[in-house]
């Protein structure tokens, strides 16, 4: 499929005006009951089970797929023992010869409630303002399933040929995708020969254009403890003898960054960037300018009569672009072993727990990155103390394979149909551990990451918000990308393409 092809028969208008009436006749309310129910990932809700929240959504999101009557549709819900529940769904090919298949990935858990929400918003309050649905997990990213289906049900109502597609909706993403292989290893004679993967889990640099995300961060986590004391014990009296843990918790930490600079000091923990995601996001640079740092909720002040906003590493857009995507992080997510302010007295305290999240570079390996970030913050304590770093989890980066003229091609047709502007390029510092899973199962697929989080969302904080009008026509791209990709099977096959049922 690497011959561009002629321009496919789905008419952009149209798809775009029939997708916005689906989302405001019916996604968007779907979304808003999403919302309201705080199904969160095993990691935050150890008795999912028992709440059966997790079951809520995914039943929820089956009943409405089913209800959309999509011609050709299969779906089931699949329960491995002891394993968050999956969505799966088929949908037969249009075409006699289409021997490859587009994979649609979403997942409908979601992360903490977080603090500090607008007094009038909470994360399991929806409210629907000027074109943002807030709330926690509508973006991040439960509108996946529902987009999915509206751009094949666009598909199929303008009679434009399809690949055969099928969907994987999870709900263990934002606990790492662990329960995410057994259910792949389960469903691969299904899967097909994956050609193409829409993942709508990811970013967006702005709101006026389409989006293909490059590149994903991997993830190092765990809980580091430094323990002195069996008990906390009068600081007055014990103080200048008995080392404090935070001291020790510092000195640790300090073999792993250096706290001026934020800079990783293991240089195993960095790699170098490839040329053409260099080039990409040279241009991509340029395309955003200041916003790429604008774009977060500086803290900020009055000084002499004027605002004085908290700065970031660097104000260059390059930088700023490579930094969040492609040099590794280190972010203390979490504490233990601190007593409220209001409960601090004058005691020394036995302990101190962080939550670390380092993000890797795209091309480093999780687990040796896991292994060795113990070693080091273990090793040899200050004073003896107890340090333990438990709890460890990783997930290796992801970096796209090269994108195919077809591809690119329908890319730039769907943004420049639904946006008036061409596709852009970005690396996102979050982490998908499927797309690295993917990538080495199907090593030849064409990966649509794409996704709502543009600026200010803020997935996981406070005030998340999905993007409306921007979804609308991401679904609309969408379709337009399946339907191009009907068209170049078709070209390789040497026949035109059939007319849907």
């Amino acid at each position: 499929m690497n011959a561009r092809v002629p321009p496919i028969a789905l008419e952009p208008a149209l798809a775009l005006d029939r997708v916005s009436q689906a989302w405001d006749s019916e996604i968007v309310r779907q979304l808003t009951d999403y919302i309201a129910i705080p199904a969160k990932s095993p990691m935050f809700a150890a008795d999912w089970a028992e709440q059966g929240l997790l079951d809520t959504v995914v039943r929820n999101a089956a009943a409405w797929v089913e209800s959309q009557k999509v011609a050709g549709l299969t779906l089931e819900v699949v329960r491995l023992p002891g394993r968050t529940p999956v969505l799966f769904f088929e949908i037969e090919a249009t075409q006699a010869h289409a021997p490859q298949t587009v994979l649609m990935y979403g997942h409908l858990d979601k992360q903490p409630e977080f603090s500090g929400w607008r007094s009038d918003l909470g994360p399991w309050t929806p409210k629907y303002e000027d074109g943002k649905l807030y709330g926690r997990g509508g973006a991040d990213d439960g509108y996946a399933v529902y987009a999915s289906i509206a751009a094949v049900q666009e598909l199929k109502r303008q009679n434009v040929p399809h690949p055969r597609i099928v969907g994987l909706i999870e709900t263990c993403e934002e606990s790492g995708s662990r329960d995410l292989m057994p259910y792949i290893d389960a469903l691969r004679p299904r899967l097909g020969d994956v050609g193409l993967v829409i993942c709508l889990d990811s970013g967006a640099g702005n709101y006026d254009q389409l989006w293909l995300t490059t590149s994903l961060r991997g993830m190092a986590s765990g809980t580091l403890k430094v323990e002195i004391l069996t008990e906390g014990i009068h600081s007055g009296d014990a103080s200048g003898l008995v080392p404090s843990s935070f001291r020790i918790m510092r000195q640790v930490l300090d073999r792993l960054e250096d706290s001026k600079t934020g800079r990783l000091l293991p240089q195993s923990f960095h790699c170098q960037v490839p040329a053409d995601r260099l080039a990409q996001a040279q241009a991509t640079a340029a395309i955003l300018g200041e916003e790429v740092y604008r774009r977060f909720p500086w803290a900020h002040y009055d000084c002499g009569g004027s605002t004085t906003f908290a700065l970031p590493t660097t104000t260059d857009p390059l930088q700023a672009l490579l930094k969040r995507t492609w040099e590794p992080t280190l972010s203390v997510t979490g504490a233990e072993g601190f007593p409220t302010l209001q409960d601090a007295g004058n005691v020394l305290r036995p302990y101190t727990a962080f939550k670390l999240s380092l993000r890797l570079p795209p091309l480093v390996d999780a687990a040796q990155a896991v292994q060795e970030l113990k070693a080091l913050l273990e090793d040899n304590a200050p004073y003896q103390a107890k340090v333990t770093f438990e709890g460890l989890s990783g997930a290796t980066g992801w970096n796209a394979p090269a994108t195919t003229p077809w591809f690119e091609q329908a890319l730039n047709e769907a943004s420049q149909a639904h946006f008036g502007a061409p596709c852009g390029y970005i690396g996102q510092g979050g982490t998908i551990p499927l797309m690295n899973m993917l990538s080495e199962g199907f090593p030849t697929a064409q990966m649509m990451v794409c996704g709502v989080l543009g600026p200010k969302s803020n997935a996981h904080g406070p005030n998340e918000f999905l993007h409306v009008p921007y979804a609308k026509r991401l679904t609309a791209s969408v379709a337009h990308v399946m339907a191009a990709m009907a068209q170049a099977q078709a070209a390789q096959q040497g026949a035109a393409p059939a007319a849907a049922p």
